[in-house]
């Protein structure tokens, strides 16, 4: 019994020059294939180039690891600890970047264990699916934002009803003795119609008297460096 366990802990896959390489190459290429998805995928400010590369060297490091590993429960039982004493600190600006984080990991897996037909496959699927959901555009949430005298509130907010027929929901309203903010939130296609309709909005708020200022400011989920 005791000499079936050492050998189940000292037991590895035989591990040539060519199993190596190929397992590495394989991790590289794949890893690759992510950097293009996440090019493709990701516009705007969003984007982060040091992320990206960074997505191909995981893939490599996490394929180089699992080669090492192998089927040896030893050497997984003591990457686990070693592994186990990093804490990263680094904020994840986007959901989606967990997401390419997690398939550089995946492919690096199935690359370090040989199983590159499950690793092509797999992100293959995965890069189609990412670049038909990245096309799908969010539609840009717009805050106007005035603030005014505050016996002229039952004004504003009437005309901002009557503006936007019930499409700006008020989020946020501040008073003071003197003051009154008020912050819609709106879409921007709606502020465009509006817009269409020759109403030029901040000076009909304007003309209803005792506004101090008019703020139109657009809110999304991209963080920008």
């Amino acid at each position: 019994m005791k000499d079936k366990l050492f050998n189940l802990f000292e037991s590895a896959g035989e591990l040539t020059l060519k199993v190596i390489c190929a397992n590495i190459i394989m991790a590289a290429l794949l890893g690759f294939l992510i950097y293009i998805s996440y090019y493709i995928s990701h516009r705007g400010t969003i984007y982060s180039k040091k992320f990206n590369a960074s997505l191909v060297v995981l893939t490599i490091l996490t394929g180089t690891v699992m080669t090492v590993i192998g089927n040896n429960i030893a050497l997984s039982l003591g990457m686990v600890g070693a592994l186990s004493i990093v804490r990263f600190r680094t904020a994840v600006k986007d959901s989606r970047d967990t997401v390419y984080i997690f398939w550089t990991v995946i492919v690096g897996i199935c690359c370090g264990v040989g199983d590159y037909a499950v690793a092509a496959i797999g992100s293959s699927v995965t890069f189609v699916v990412l670049l038909v959901l990245g096309l799908i555009k969010n539609d840009n949430r717009m805050l106007l934002i005035i603030r005014a005298s505050r016996n002229r509130q039952a004004v504003i907010q009437a005309h901002i009803f009557k503006l936007f027929k019930r499409k700006a929901i008020l989020r946020v309203r501040n008073t003071t003795d003197e003051t009154v903010e008020f912050i819609y939130e709106i879409t921007s296609k709606t502020l465009s119609k509006v817009e269409n309709e020759n109403t030029n909005i901040t000076d009909s708020i304007y003309e209803l008297g005792g506004v101090e200022y008019v703020n139109i400011v657009m809110q999304n989920d991209e963080v920008s460096n």
